[in-house]
């Protein structure tokens, strides 16, 4: 079957971390067919995060709520996949509506998880996995049924030279060098339960300040720029807010400039854990055997036994979130200082 993979398509997850756990899975096919050409079709927001894989060939965008939306939309990306005659897709997305845009475009391998009654749409069905594997796991599960070996299961994120030069130029308009020690503390989460207090942040930074020789940094997106502002503020020693001044390149350059990260379970500590780069890891109602962080950086992962037996939890209306408010300021430098030496 070797001869006929030139071309091959991934269809991808939809967030940013889920996507830092989709790059083994790119590694382990260009591996097996060194010579093919790999595309990965995607959603606007992670075609960012897709650029900096050092194995892809091609991003393809699928617009699903923009320009793909209608039928039409639909049509046009399939004749988009159709002349690009791919020989194999591998479906990491468990969507019925991708499997069938797949089987539509005519690819003759069509290999995926068998579920939402989508199985008459693939040509190689992959059961699923028996136990909760971690999120990285589950998606590498996809091409190791198919036969592909998987040598290495490290998430790898390159960084793009421009956006490292950017980040230089933006660091360096708050007065921060290419000698400093750069410190990011990240105050984000995709959603509320999964966020630190932000009174712990307020201390957190009080204590970074006057035990550790670094800058510290708050990065993140639009939607954090209240709450990184907000601790700024009733902060000491002034911690340079970033937040909504840097797209995704320049985040994962950001993430590799760092000397260290302390974040909870989100998108921006995978992309530090997928530099390369150290840091700390809060968690609460996820559970880091699912989604921990799987890059090179080394990480400490903190997490407390509450009591709660919603593990992981998506129990939005938790009044209390006593799992995050568990970890302590003690606890997060603590961690720090087996990472960050003076």
């Amino acid at each position: 079957m070797e001869w006929r993979m030139k071309k091959i398509l991934v269809v991808n997850v939809n967030w940013v971390g889920d996507t830092v756990f989709a790059t083994p899975v790119f590694k382990a096919i260009k591996t097996r067919w060194p010579g093919a050409f790999l595309s990965c079709m995607a959603v606007p927001r992670v075609k960012a995060v897709l650029e900096c894989c050092p194995y892809l060939d091609e991003v393809i965008i699928y617009d699903e709520r923009g320009r793909h939306r209608g039928l039409w939309g639909k049509i046009s990306i399939v004749l988009a996949l159709r002349g690009r005659h791919f020989d194999a897709a591998f479906l990491l997305h468990r969507s019925w509506t991708r499997a069938a845009l797949v089987f539509l475009a005519g690819i003759k391998e069509r290999v995926g998880y068998d579920v939402k009654n989508r199985g008459r749409f693939l040509t190689h069905k992959v059961p699923e996995c028996p136990a909760l594997p971690h999120r990285s796991d589950y998606y590498l599960y996809v091409v190791e049924h198919y036969g592909i070996p998987v040598l290495d299961r490290t998430c790898e994120l390159r960084v793009d030279p421009e956006a490292q030069r950017q980040v230089a130029d933006l660091l360096g308009r708050h007065q921060i060098s290419g000698k400093d020690r750069v410190l990011i503390v990240h105050v984000g989460a995709n959603w509320d339960l999964k966020k630190w207090p932000v009174s712990h942040f307020v201390e957190l930074m009080n204590r970074l300040s006057r035990e550790c020789p670094a800058r510290i940094v708050i990065p993140g997106g639009e939607k954090d720029v209240q709450a990184a502002c907000e601790i700024s503020r009733r902060s000491e020693g002034a911690p340079v807010v970033l937040a909504g001044e840097t797209n995704l390149k320049q985040l994962v350059a950001l993430m590799k400039r760092a000397s260290l990260v302390i974040s909870a379970d989100s998108g921006p500590m995978h992309i530090a854990s997928s530099v390369g780069t150290p840091g700390v890891a809060i968690f609460g109602p996820t559970r880091p055997e699912l989604t921990g962080p799987r890059g090179l950086g080394k990480f400490s992962v903190l997490q407390k036994d509450v009591g709660c037996n919603r593990k992981p939890c998506y129990f939005l209306e938790c009044p209390d979130n006593v799992c995050m408010q568990a970890v302590s300021v003690d606890d997060v430098m603590a961690a720090v200082r087996a990472l960050f030496p003076g």
